[in-house]
């Protein structure tokens, strides 16, 4: 079973949105959830985004396909079991975790990811969902015109690895701040050493919250040649942008090559690296404890 999700059709639109990927767990190396150290082999280098290199991403996961009553939304779950050997457990043999999510389109073109994880012992956890966006659709140009917003007065800088600081950032006066809707690249080539760290956009953004696990606004993101919109709310306290600048024109969907920022990502989270950083907030699992995380992608066109 492949729970990727590939693409979105807007009823209202002429093209398809572009889709690829996910990508869940948090890396970062090293984790002290039960008081000791436990190594991590990541798949590339020591980002704190990436998956182990064994392979959390390449599951076969259990799946069920479910029509509410009300014919509301269609569901499809998905969970997987990680333990001994697996990406979990790789070090700690005999732990397990349970992980799953619901995918859940709405009647109302609201596509909606619910992160659920339970373990036999303390953790860390730290899921999120990685598709890319091109709202023009897939091979369509780069994403730099499209203007977003981002519901954040900070971010966490990162270092060459793009392993944030520990620091919290004000966006004020930056290529950061984005609380009022600016195109993705009106300043992403600008000199500043974030953005060339990150080859431009590859960072976590603070959101600003009201509620706790309250479902929010994090950001918006229009096409204005086709009015596309794309809105984001989140029960998590951060969100990653990631602006596509280590796309390098890969054969995608339909024949269309995936150009250098030519697609965007949001992905709603913890903060990275959150388990070696004790200003951010906790990422613990508690042994029986339930992790929740819903993050809802809005569709509409203005």
């Amino acid at each position: 079973v492949d729970a990727r999700l590939v693409s979105v059709s807007l009823a209202t639109a002429d093209r398809t949105i572009a889709l690829c990927g996910t990508r869940t767990f948090d890396g970062g190396g090293f984790g002290a959830a039960t008081g000791g150290e436990y190594a991590v082999t990541l798949s590339f280098g020591a980002e704190g985004v990436a998956l182990p290199a064994s392979g959390g991403d390449t599951r076969v996961f259990a799946a069920a396909v479910v029509y509410p009553v009300d014919c509301s939304a269609t569901e499809v779950h998905v969970t997987y079991t990680f333990a001994d050997g697996s990406v979990y457990t790789e070090t700690r043999p005999g732990r397990k975790l349970e992980a799953g999510a619901t995918y859940r389109l709405t009647s109302d073109n609201r596509f909606e990811v619910e992160h659920l994880a339970e373990s036999d012992a303390d953790t860390v956890v730290n899921l999120t969902h990685h598709s890319f966006f091109n709202l023009r659709g897939e091979g369509n140009g780069d994403v730099n015109a499209h203007i977003m917003q981002i519901n954040a007065d900070k971010y966490t800088p990162v270092k060459s690895d793009l392993i944030p600081t520990g620091e919290i950032a004000d966006v004020s006066g930056t290529p950061f701040d984005f609380r009022s809707p600016t195109p993705i690249g009106a300043r992403v080539n600008d000199e500043n050493e974030q953005l060339a760290r990150g080859r431009g956009y590859d960072h976590n953004w603070v959101l600003n919250r009201k509620i706790p696990e309250a479902l929010e606004f994090a950001a918006k993101v229009l096409e204005p040649d086709s009015g596309r919109v794309l809105e984001v709310y989140t029960t998590e306290p951060a969100m990653q942008f990631y602006g596509g600048n280590f796309l390098n024109g890969e054969m995608g969907k339909n024949g269309k090559p995936y150009i250098y920022r030519g697609a965007f990502a949001l992905e709603t989270q913890h903060f990275p690296d959150s388990p070696n950083q004790p200003e951010f907030p906790s990422t613990l699992l508690r042994a029986g404890e339930k992790y929740c995380h819903v993050c809802s992608y809005n569709f509409s066109v203005e």
